[in-house]
């Protein structure tokens, strides 16, 4: 799996810096060294920092942002990394700096991160991890490890403090990574779930519910998703139970389709292969659990995963095929390729029936017409509740992972009749992002709060960002994790 840079902290050791085989990264705030840190690397450098201070491109680079200085000399040293971060920068500005180091330091040696007073050194240790990620557990050639990192700040007990809740984030983010990235012949249905399984180390209560519970729990619409596969479906329920004894949990379900191939409603070839992805709701879910347990999060929260392996065969649903859910309403399978809506359907019911919950948030890759509207920078959100949609929204926002309220209705939901059912699984393509959240709102019961994420954009992305590289984001993880302590912690 990933290797989880984990920032050793440190007081700033400056003797040390001309010795240092590693890279260097000095956090600046000006266009001249000014520090005690700075000073003393660019007289080591025979005032290289000076000149690269008052070059054009240092004057232009924009907080969180920075430049290189190879093999400088005076040190032993490949790299010299002057990031620009103003005392006063934001947090955003200050993971984003962190992330410049993280990207270049992968696989290197180590680094030494000069930062000396900067208000934001766990911010920095932070962007710093979850840039740190590298995917390449199924690479033969010779793997190196990222080596460690050493942050050096004047009180650096107080960073490490402040990192701690933060090494938890980034432990999830990077399970949920590893999660997504993984293909489908690995992460079958069964060592998905003994993955799940694994996470009672941590404290969590982990049911896994086998196709036979299933059945008799009525949970058919997931059942008819994975009849096609050699891969039995599974449910898992992971419990953390943090809060007040008699406080109901924040329920939060995901799709777990660990390959989707849209059964007989085949998908075409081209892009296929990025199928293994489908499971990114899921994936999610397993990285905020793993955070909440990692941080002894004082909440109630429930996490359910549908995973499935949606395949053709003799036995996989047919479009046209009648299916009746667990709640009792039947479904007219239009499209087999619309399926994580099915698995959802079953998952959210249960959840509900069996946790009361105080509000149920249910994330999904679900559409590719999210993608259409959004693109890969905001995941779509959908919900019956204003206030408890703002409040995530608040929380996408306050940690930098865009999510855009879209729009519902009745004129949506007519789309959804079916001639011979109680509903058809899709409605159309105009506007599918949104049909597919009323099919989804339908399974929720009246008065519960809901907010439905469709991840389908966000979830894996073709190109590097400031705190991932391209591949799996981990988007979400960061964002629960924020509205639970904000919203549903005990103080």
């Amino acid at each position: 799996m990933s290797h989880l840079v984990q920032p050793i902290f440190a007081p700033t050791a400056l003797d040390s810096l001309a010795t240092e085989s590693r890279r260097i990264a000095l956090l600046a705030d000006s266009d001249a060294p000014k520090t005690t840190a700075a000073r003393r690397l660019d007289r080591l450098t025979r005032g290289a920092l000076t000149r690269a201070m008052a070059s054009e491109t240092w004057i232009k680079t924009k907080p969180g942002e920075g430049i290189e200085l190879a093999f400088p000399t005076g040190l032993q040293t490949e790299m010299l990394n002057l990031i620009r971060l103003p005392r006063r920068a934001t947090q955003a500005q200050a993971r984003k700096a962190g992330g410049v180091i993280g990207r270049s330091l992968v696989g290197t040696p180590g680094c030494l991160v000069v930062t000396e007073t900067h208000p934001r050194a766990a911010d920095v240790a932070f962007g710093l991890t979850l840039r740190a990620y590298e995917f390449a557990h199924h690479k033969t050639a010779e793997k190196k490890a990222t080596g460690p990192v050493t942050l050096t700040a004047v009180a650096h007990h107080q960073t490490e403090t402040a990192y701690a809740e933060m090494a938890a984030v980034a432990a999830g983010v990077h399970f949920t990574r590893d999660l997504v990235n993984e293909p489908a012949n690995i992460l079958t249905t069964y060592e998905f779930a003994h993955r799940l399984a694994a996470l009672r180390d941590l404290g969590l209560d982990v049911e896994v519910l086998e196709e036979e519970q299933l059945q008799h729990l009525g949970m058919n619409l997931l059942l008819a998703v994975g009849q096609g596969s050699e891969s039995p479906s599974k449910v898992v329920v992971m419990q953390w139970r943090g809060g007040a004894a008699d406080a109901a949990p924040l329920a939060i379900v995901g799709k777990g389709v660990v390959f989707d191939t849209g059964g007989i409603s085949m998908k075409p070839a081209g892009g296929m292969e990025e199928m293994t992805m489908d499971m990114g709701g899921a994936g999610v879910v397993a990285g905020l659990m793993r955070t909440l347990a990692q941080r002894k999060a004082r909440a109630n929260v429930v996490g359910l995963v549908g995973i499935v392996e949606n395949m053709p065969d003799g036995r996989a649903t047919r479009p046209g095929d009648v299916v009746a859910s667990m709640k009792g309403d039947t479904v007219e399978i239009i499209n087999t390729d619309a399926e994580g809506r099915l698995v959802l359907a079953d998952v959210l019911w249960y959840a509900q029936e069996r946790f009361k919950p105080a509000a149920v948030i249910n994330l999904a890759t679900l559409t590719g017409a999210i993608i259409v509207a959004l693109g890969h920078e905001n995941a779509g959100v959908f919900s019956n509740d204003d206030s408890f949609c703002s409040d995530f929204l608040r929380a996408a926002e306050a940690e930098g992972e865009g999510a855009w309220r879209m729009p519902m209705g009745q004129a949506y939901d007519d789309r959804l009749k079916s001639r011979i059912a109680d509903m058809m699984n899709v409605g159309g393509r105009e506007g599918g992002a949104i049909t597919a959240a009323q099919f989804i709102k339908r399974f929720i019961k009246d008065g519960m709060p809901w907010i439905h994420l469709d991840i389908a954009g966000a979830a894996l992305v073709k190109t590097d960002l400031p705190l991932s590289p391209k591949g799996a984001t981990g988007w979400g993880v960061m964002a629960l994790n924020r509205l639970i302590r904000d919203r549903y912690e005990t103080h």
